[in-house]
């Protein structure tokens, strides 16, 4: 990794222009695959990803420029492309003194993925795939994928800051498909953490992992399509927090509220939720998918309330969002790699426990619809307007689950899902996803416990 004395002279280059901030992001990066389609492996493969950026602040301008040769000069030249592209700098620029700061690593792991033998790997997604197979003869694909990855940071700037870090990831996607003949169907499920070898000792079930991708898959391929309309919607633990991360979590970072493009803009101690909604955005949980150390700019990470009781307490702010929102930083500065600039990002994000019976939410419902599982949507972080799948739904006539259905979407706007809800569960879960914005794709947690929404638009037939 770069060394100080070398951190020093590339942080002062970046300011010969007259920058008042300048910072040095570094990583080294090992990535591992292997993939398993039918029992058979098909893919095996390791690639290492290596670079550092630089940027350079004057007031609420920022330049990021990046590279993959870490040499002195190649350093020192991508400095000085940043240095020359800030906009109205003048001025000589300033010598750097660094002093370096080790953070508590609060992420201890057990047995790094990368040292286990290729043979347990194989052996586990076989367990999984095998799981599947015999759950139903309707399973015609199961594919699984190992993915582990180990990333060296570094991190200066020109506050004095010097620090590393080290974030260890390991996960086992995993689909199957059932088939009717006319038409297919798909269950699946993607744990992880911020652990090595042990997430499948201590979290991971791999022969219930199988069953539970294998049940998904059958229910649907025999579910009947969804009716559309305006009904009360029960929205099960787990990615069901999807829709919380995705149509109001978005709109609570800086890169959104500092802009002045987020629906919750100027609404700090406002109520914006029922009083039954707490949610919260936490970086410090231990070995959690979305926790790290410090984030991609080196601020020690935070848990952080961003609703209490329905009252909008707090934004996700990274430096850039701190200067224009004139706030201080959250420790939510992320990115997926050297190649992008950090922005405010999520982390561990999720809808606190609250105190209702989860039984008596389906039973008090009336007719509506029970999300069991949710996939995949999208939104407008200005509007809050959002629209989402449902991979697993249950039809409820009279308060009783009466059948699965297919093809079911939740559509509305955040604001006015987050004032709805009128039931919060007590079991809170939480599920593992790759969040993309201005900074890349990187790992973060969804969750909830099992909420209710008195009314929302439910797309169907």
């Amino acid at each position: 990794m770069i060394s100080q004395r070398l951190a020093e002279e590339v942080l002062a280059r970046a300011l010969r222009t007259g920058g008042d901030f300048a910072e040095i992001f570094e990583e080294d990066r090992m990535n591992r695959t292997m993939e398993m389609r039918a029992g058979l492996m098909e893919n095996a493969q390791s690639t290492r990803l290596c670079g550092a950026g630089v940027r350079v602040f004057l007031g609420t301008n920022a330049v990021y420029a990046y590279t993959n040769d870490v040499t002195r000069e190649g350093l020192l030249s991508c400095a000085d492309k940043a240095a020359a592209a800030v906009e109205g700098a003048r001025g000589e620029g300033r010598s750097v003194r660094l002093t370096e700061r080790v953070f508590t690593n609060i992420h201890p792991i057990g047995q790094m993925t990368a040292g286990i033998e290729s043979a347990r790997k194989i052996a586990l997604m076989r367990e999984v795939t095998s799981a599947a197979k015999s759950y139903s003869p309707e399973i015609a694909q199961v594919v699984c994928t190992l993915l582990d990855w180990d990333q060296h940071v570094l991190i200066a700037n020109s506050e004095g800051l010097y620090t590393t870090d080290r974030r260890v990831y390991t996960r086992l996607v995993s689909s199957a498909v059932a088939a009717s003949g006319t038409e297919n169907q798909t269950g699946g499920d993607n744990p992880g953490a911020m652990m090595g070898w042990e997430l499948f000792e201590k979290r991971v079930d791999p022969k219930a992992l199988g069953e539970q991708i294998a049940k998904q898959a059958v229910t649907m391929l025999h579910a009947p399509a969804c009716p559309a309309g305006v009904m009360p919607v029960v929205i099960d633990n787990g990615f069901g927090g999807v829709i919380f991360h995705e149509a109001c979590g978005h709109s609570l970072e800086a890169t959104s509220v500092g802009r002045g493009m987020s629906e919750f803009c100027g609404k700090l101690g406002q109520k914006i939720a029922a009083d039954c909604v707490t949610a919260i955005d936490d970086g410090t949980m231990p070995n959690e998918w979305g926790s790290e150390n410090i984030d991609d700019e080196g601020t020690p990470t935070t848990r952080l309330v961003l609703i209490e009781n329905g009252v909008l307490k707090n934004y996700m702010i990274d430096r850039l969002g701190s200067r224009r929102m004139n706030m201080p930083m959250t420790g939510n500065a992320r990115r997926q790699s050297y190649a992008f600039a950090a922005t405010s990002r999520m982390r561990n994000t999720y809808i606190a426990a609250g105190t209702d019976d989860e039984a008596e939410m389906i039973a008090t419902m009336g007719d509506g619809l029970y999300a069991k599982q949710m996939g995949g949507g999208s939104v407008n972080p200005l509007t809050g307007e959002f629209n989402f799948s449902v991979r697993e739904g249950y039809l409820v006539k009279d308060g009783k689950i009466a059948h699965p259905v297919r093809g079911a979407s939740l559509i509305g706007r955040g604001s006015e899902v987050l004032v709805r809800i009128d039931r919060v569960g007590r079991d809170m879960r939480m599920a593992q996803g790759m969040c993309g914005s201005l900074s890349g794709s990187v790992p973060t947690n969804v969750g909830q416990p099992m909420i209710r929404v008195r009314d929302m638009t439910v797309g169907g037939k």
